[in-house]
């Protein structure tokens, strides 16, 4: 990894007194200031920085880092986008917060995948099987909706992932008397021996050496998915003219081959 994207940290991040309402932006005269997370997020940016640029779009990715927000820099206008987040998460955040920021364009998800070592399909698992999955609100819905698309439990009526979560209070039918073990992301990753099947949230899998695409038993789908993670814009921001050129280097051919190539399906693009 460069030092040059991860020392550009935005100062005026972890400014209380940012201003509200940034003066009018414009890219013909400085870069657009993208906010990211380092990893995964500010490989693939360097990649969009490079494909934008061929089209005559300055972009500068900005590494977030510790407990500074993408967000708040992005709501203060000390940037003109970000990209780490998932619709939830970004709903939340502007249920608590107020911000005034509205998704542009789909980027890839970091898939939730169902693992075992005892077992090869979720066909084989027998009754009262144990069953880890996360204790979050949101990755707990994630893999509770994997079970209930392929079958082993009902969710209440009226459950729409995209607008609220699900709980274990919210399974309506469980057939198969499975038996739910709720951890940790970290440690259901490391204790996948001592169930039946986990559902371990992508990083952590990654960390133990699991790939959902590779060796996940059950991976939640891409398709009409609320946890794909997006491009988000300020609300006043979401016509202007450098968005869809933003999105479409995000979108091409490039940046989708380096990430199908440089993370072997531990991050699925969607576009």
């Amino acid at each position: 990894m460069t030092t040059h994207f991860s020392q550009r940290i935005l100062g005026a991040v972890l400014a209380a007194c940012a201003l509200l309402h940034a003066p009018a932006f414009s890219a013909d005269q400085q870069p657009l200031k993208v906010g990211v997370r380092g990893g995964v997020d500010e490989q693939i940016w360097e990649v969009v920085a490079q494909v934008a640029r061929k089209n005559g779009l300055a972009v500068e990715p900005i590494v977030i880092t510790g407990t500074a927000s993408p967000n708040e820099a992005l709501n203060n206008g000390d940037l003109q986008a970000n990209s780490f987040q998932h619709i939830p998460f970004l709903r939340d955040q502007v249920k608590q917060r107020g911000y005034k920021i509205v998704a542009a364009a789909n980027t890839l998800i970091s898939p939730i995948a169902f693992y075992s070592t005892k077992y090869k399909s979720l066909k084989d698992l027998p009754d009262g099987a144990k069953v880890g999955i996360p204790n979050d609100p949101s990755n707990q819905t994630r893999a509770l909706v994997v079970l209930r698309d392929h079958g082993l439990i009902t969710l209440r009526d009226g459950f729409d992932p995209f607008t609220g979560t699900a709980a274990l209070a919210d399974v309506t039918s469980n057939p198969r008397k499975l038996e739910f073990v709720e951890s940790t992301s970290v440690v259901l990753a490391r204790s996948l021996q001592d169930v039946d099947i986990a559902a371990i949230v992508n990083s952590f899998a990654y960390q133990v050496g699991l790939i959902a695409t590779r060796d996940g038993i059950a991976v939640e789908k891409k398709e009409n998915n609320p946890y794909v993670n997006i491009i988000a814009v300020r609300e006043q921001d979401k016509d202007a003219p450098w968005v869809q050129p933003l999105v479409q280097a995000y979108h091409s051919e490039e940046v989708r081959q380096f990430i199908l190539k440089k993370f072997e399906g531990s991050v699925i693009p969607v576009f």
